[in-house]
Formats: C-alpha cells, structure tokens, sequence
C-alpha cells in the first residue's frame, strides 16, 4: 500500500475573514461535502506556516531551547522555529535564518526530517522540521538582537537517547520537537530515512518553495 495523505477539494459556498491579526486570520468558510452535497459550516486560523529546526553537535545532542508560551502558560523545551513571515523566502532559507537568530548556530549540512499540519481540525498550519549538522556559531558581532520571550531563551545540549525518553515520559509537549526528535531517532535506529533539504512539500497551503 503506497500510504500517502491526498488533496480533497469540495465546493466553497461562502468564504469570509472573521479576524485579522498580524500573525494568523480567523476564517469561516461554507462548503458542500460528499455525494448528499450537506452544507456545513466550519471556522478555523489561516496561518502562514512556519519551520523548525532539530540541531545536532558531533556528539549527537539535540540542541532544545526553553522558551516561555503564555497560551499555556508553561515554559517549554522546544526546538529553534519561526514562521514563514518573510514575502517570497523559501523554507529552507527560513530555517536557516532561524537557526542563526534563535540559536546563533548555522549549518554545513540540512536535511528533511517531517512535514506536520499542527492542527489540522482547527488551523492550516503546517510546518517543515529540518535536522542541522556541522554546525559552527555565528560571530558575536552578528548574532540577533533577540526580543520579547526570545531575549530570556535558556539553552541545553541533550543526547538524542534522553530527548526520547523525555518525549515519551510525557515531559515534553512542543510539538514540533516532539516530532523532530522522533524523526531523528528512527533515523538513527534505520527505521526512517532523510529526505534532501529541497525536497517538495507539493500540498502546502501557501505554496512556498523548498529551497
């Protein structure tokens, strides 16, 4: 069995803009669904993607980040990330440039780990998680002026093994590190395999090249 995801499309009856933010809308759209063609109606957040990275040092450690999200109100270890918020910028290049703003680290080598819908019942987010390696640190003289949350970022170098064992106790909640570092681990285990850094995301919602 070839077990893929596939692009449906039904009929859009009404599509409007409930609220607009800087960051993400609140749409609500009208459409006829299956053979009986029932109208439903259903609200959710577009949003312009986004990209996340998982860091890898010659020791195989993770590089995770804690950073405080007042949604939950919870300081989370997470891996670097950032929105695709930057007019005609591929992925690859948005992962790049987070790397060096959140963590102040580029990468000789990227790969492909996943592609994930954050919610896909509720919001069109998707995002890209990339693994980096061979990584060098960026000069001092250039590194980001972090704001926000992201000026009080803590950082920790966690081997690949306890990065597992903290998603899979429950300690973990980020989900694109969650997903990274499971990623990482069946590659390493030779269960998964990588993909290249410009491989196509064909069913992305905003159409945004790789690479």
């Amino acid at each position: 069995m070839n077990l893929r995801d596939s692009p449906a499309s039904h009929p859009i009856t009404t599509s409007g803009v409930l609220l607009s933010t800087p960051v993400f809308n609140v749409a609500e759209e009208r459409f006829r669904f299956g053979e009986s063609g029932e109208e439903l109606t259903r609200v959710f957040v577009t949003h312009p993607g986004a990209v996340a990275v998982v860091a890898v040092d010659a020791d195989d450690r993770v590089l995770l980040i804690n950073q405080y999200r007042h949604p939950v109100r919870m300081d989370l270890w997470e891996i670097p990330a950032g929105l695709l918020d930057v007019e005609g910028e591929p992925m690859l290049a948005a992962a790049q440039r987070e790397l060096a703003e959140e963590a102040d680290l580029t990468a000789a080598s990227w790969h492909t780990l996943a592609d994930f819908y954050t919610t896909p019942g509720a919001q069109d987010e998707a995002i890209r998680v990339y693994l980096a390696e061979g990584l060098s640190e960026v000069p001092e003289a250039e590194r980001h002026a972090r704001q926000a949350e992201e000026a009080e970022l803590d950082f920790a170098w966690i081997g690949l093994a306890e990065a597992v064992d903290a998603v899979l106790g429950g300690r973990l909640h980020n989900p694109s590190a969650i997903i990274g570092i499971l990623a990482l681990h069946a590659v390493r285990n030779g269960s998964g395999r990588l993909r290249a850094a410009e491989a196509m995301w064909n069913d992305h919602p905003r159409d945004i090249a790789p690479a």
